[in-house]
């Protein structure tokens, strides 16, 4: 059974063809979708999908680019959302200075807020760091908890050092990418046993699908692509991701 650990199946692009995207991934072996929001509003949309279709689940969060929101930098929304069976994760969280370095410090005290939410509530995070990779690591050393690197994008040597504190590295349609060395030594380096997959739909869509629509169904090229890297088996591969992530999330 394949996993697709980070996907926006909120977003407009999917909106006309929905029912035939989850179809098509759940009949190609996709058995495990976790709908990231990125803030209140986003969060509530993944709930109601993850209640509509099988294999759905939801991680629930306030992106570090959405934090300029007053309203929802309460966070008291999370815990109200937290109680629907389908949320699994406080996600996606975390710090981004690619874009606009205004907020950097109310960033890094939105995420060390939602981490401690997250311990509280027993929940694993799914985190995003962009341009922040000391700052990210250092509050995840800090406040030790469970959870995924999302489309993990930083240095071999930082890999080690997160898998050391028991995180996990998601793996994303980057990997496929020609030019993709950073990656693809992680992938080399690190254990099996820290790795989960994702597509980070609708964006970083997989070669040779690149520039399309990203499916939750393309998580079998990235399969492949670890399969090809590590020399094993794609069933073997498959297998150990779907024990990840019943590790992860406790199934």
């Amino acid at each position: 059974m394949k996993v697709d650990t980070h996907i926006h199946l909120y977003d407009e692009k999917y909106e006309d063809i929905i029912d035939e995207v989850i179809k098509s991934a759940i009949d190609k072996g996709v058995k495990r979708i976790i709908v990231n929001g990125i803030d209140k509003n986003t969060s509530i949309k993944s709930i109601k999908l993850a209640n509509k279709y099988d294999y759905l689940y939801v991680a629930i969060g306030l992106h570090p680019s959405e934090i300029n929101s007053n309203e929802e930098n309460d966070l008291s929304w999370i815990y109200d959302l937290a109680k629907d069976d389908k949320v699994i994760a406080i996600g996606e969280i975390g710090l981004d200075y690619y874009w606009d370095k205004t907020y950097n410090d109310l960033q890094k005290e939105i995420f060390i807020k939602q981490i401690k939410i997250a311990n509280e509530l027993n929940l694993p995070v799914i985190v995003h760091s962009r341009d922040a990779h000391k700052d990210t690591f250092d509050i995840m050393k800090k406040y030790q908890t469970k959870g995924i690197l999302h489309c993990y994008q930083s240095s071999l040597e930082l890999a080690k050092e997160y898998v050391k504190l028991g995180y996990f590295l998601g793996i994303g349609g980057v990997l496929t990418f020609k030019n993709s060395k950073v990656i693809k030594d992680v992938v080399r380096e690190i254990s099996i046993d820290y790795l989960l997959t994702e597509t980070d739909g609708p964006y970083l869509t997989p070669s040779p699908f690149r520039g399309k629509l990203n499916r939750p169904e393309y998580i079998s090229y990235i399969i492949n692509e670890i399969s090809n890297i590590k020399n094993l088996d794609k069933d073997v591969i498959e297998e150990k991701i779907f024990n990840n992530y019943k590790r992860l999330f406790k199934e």
